[in-house]
């Protein structure tokens, strides 16, 4: 019997469990800026029940002033176990994708595979991790300005949810958050593999190390480099439905009626009264927390993949 089938599942299993790992230490880093982003995202400036923020850093200084650093962490439960969650996921089926593509290809994709397979697991893991998501962003949106009762944790707001707006409220963004997960993770994946291509192919002139195996050739500054670059080119193209879902996932006000009932009323609404700029918002904050994270994300990811392959070839 062949056993290529069961390497190939335990291939891609070590690419889940290497997302997994990448996803929690970069949430662990780089939560407080999280928060502050969302707190930006959602303030168009005629809601009064969220502080003003003047910028990133006199947001961070206000929230662990005032809420200390619970205030600072808020939401960081379902932001690691979305994150990671998210991309164990999506690496496992973004490996899965590729090995399908290639498989009358010689083992080579173009850009547009590259894509195709970015975008087939966000789609995939939009579905997974919407509701995750949407009781992280609730929880980094309670302020002491609230006059609702806040949600003690985790479990009490998913069962709040379930109990004041129904099943479906879990859903809530998963428009803008389809489009976001896979038109960002496709420009970031296709961005960091074919920078990769670049980078592997400067170093391997002169080198003598075995073409078949060029991760030897890439360290951990490369790795930060490839994340940072890729992740930045991503968030600057999809950055405003970032903003539209935050908005969508707004907890609704004491009569039950939700701020923005669609996607296209935030699209409107935000356009009429803040233009363009209102689309970025929170973005300094997001990209002082989204590069780095990805660096971070990025290298554990490799460096938890290669300690897996000797494992594998051992077995």
């Amino acid at each position: 019997m062949s056993t290529e089938a069961p390497k190939r599942d335990q291939w891609q299993w070590e690419n889940a469990t290497a997302g997994a790992a990448a996803g929690f230490a970069t949430v662990a880093v780089m939560h407080p800026l999280d928060v502050v982003r969302t707190r930006f995202q959602v303030n168009d400036g005629r809601v009064s029940n969220f502080p003003s923020y003047k910028n990133t850093a006199h947001a961070v200084f206000t929230i662990a002033r005032s809420e200390g650093l619970r205030g600072l962490y808020a939401g960081f439960l379902p932001g690691v176990l979305g994150s990671t969650i998210s991309w164990s996921l999506y690496f496992f089926f973004y490996d899965r994708a590729k090995q399908r593509y290639a498989r009358n290809r010689e083992g080579k994709l173009s850009p547009g595979l590259h894509l195709a397979s970015a975008a087939e697991a966000g789609a995939i893991v939009s579905f997974f991790t919407n509701p995750v998501w949407l009781v992280k962003t609730r929880l980094q949106l309670q302020t002491p300005l609230h006059q609702t009762r806040p949600y003690s944790g985790v479990y009490d707001a998913f069962r709040t949810i379930m109990r004041e707006e129904g099943f479906s409220a879990l859903y809530r963004g998963i428009v803008p958050g389809l489009f976001l997960q896979v038109s960002h993770g496709a420009i970031q994946f296709t961005a960091y593999e074919e920078l990769r291509k670049v980078i592997v192919d400067f170093k391997s002139k002169g080198s003598t190390v075995d073409n078949q195996n060029p991760d030897k050739l890439l360290n951990s500054v490369d790795y930060a480099v490839l994340g940072a670059t890729s992740k930045l080119a991503a968030v600057l193209l999809t950055y405003p439905f970032q903003v539209i879902r935050a908005r969508l996932q707004q907890r609704p006000s004491g009569d039950g009626v939700p701020r923005y009932m669609d996607t296209l009323h935030v699209v409107k609404e935000t356009a009429r009264f803040e233009s363009v700029r209102g689309f970025y918002k929170g973005i300094t904050a997001n990209l002082l927390k989204n590069a780095p994270a990805s660096s971070i994300t990025f290298i554990v990811y490799e460096n938890v993949l290669k300690l897996l392959k000797p494992a594998r070839r051992n077995d």
